[in-house]
């Protein structure tokens, strides 16, 4: 039984991360647990401590979100070999890290009267720069065909009504779906998570139009059914994350390996 359990654990958990293989429904699932009770803790955490969810938090938290996506290509491009910086390992060291930066800069603030997010920009100003200065972005070709798939979207943004905070969220993610088809179709890369690799191979447009009723759907259900202004808030964070993070990664990717 044991020896099942360590075979099981190794096959789709393990080697996948190892072998760079992707995602599978095991893992995926797994993660996806863990990533909900992480993020419900970090919001027990603010509430408690008495943190709005607000403007100040996404500059707190956002450039971490961008110090992640950047160390992800170090690790895409072998400039940086190490298993740390393989997701979901990445992913669990950022909130970790957040969680940590949040609280000692709390902390701070309580104690010296600094504003815990401007702690948290500046710390994270200092560590961006680090993969900024290694990275060499060459291929603005591929930046060129993201910010011209992008452009009708932005423009159809701009002309309908909808809360500028929902607006936000879900370019986030059609921006990350438009990195995944132009990676997938013009550069050959392969798409890890098995839901958006079955759709891409139907359709890649299929994979934009999904992202979008999907997440709009969410957006418009918290709207509608959830009163509290704080849980929305975080919640649209959580979601903006999820689509930023990725479709960076893919950008920046494509601007150095491809």
């Amino acid at each position: 039984m044991f020896q099942l359990l360590i075979e099981f654990v190794k096959k789709y958990y393990i080697d996948p991360i190892t072998y760079g293989t992707g995602y599978n429904f095991v893992n995926s699932t797994t993660y996806a647990l863990l990533f909900i009770g992480s993020i419900y803790l970090i919001f027990l955490f603010l509430k408690r401590t008495n943190i709005r969810i607000d403007k100040r938090l996404v500059i707190a938290v956002f450039p971490y979100v961008i110090l992640g996506s950047l160390m992800r290509v170090l690790e895409d491009a072998k400039i940086v070999t190490n298993n740390l910086l393989v997701t979901p390992i990445i992913w669990g060291i950022f909130i970790f890290g957040i969680f940590f930066l949040l609280a000692t800069s709390r902390f701070i603030e309580r104690k010296y009267k600094v504003p815990y997010f401007k702690t948290m920009f500046l710390i994270s100003i200092l560590l961006i720069s680090i993969p900024i200065t290694i990275l060499t972005l060459k291929n603005f070709y591929a930046l060129f065909l993201v910010a011209l798939f992008s452009l009708p979207w932005l423009i159809l943004f701009f002309l309908i009504k909808w809360g500028i905070e929902n607006k936000l969220v879900t370019l986030a993610h059609i921006f990350d779906a438009i990195t995944s088809v132009v990676a997938i179709n013009s550069f050959n890369f392969i798409e890890q998570y098995p839901i958006p690799r079955f759709l891409s191979s139907v359709n890649p447009l299929l994979y934009i139009a999904v992202k979008v009723v999907v997440v709009a759907g969410i957006l418009i259900l918290i709207d509608r059914f959830s009163k509290e202004r704080d849980y929305n808030n975080y919640i649209k964070l959580i979601i903006a994350i999820l689509g930023f993070a990725p479709g960076l990664r893919n950008l920046v990717s494509l601007m150095v390996l491809a």
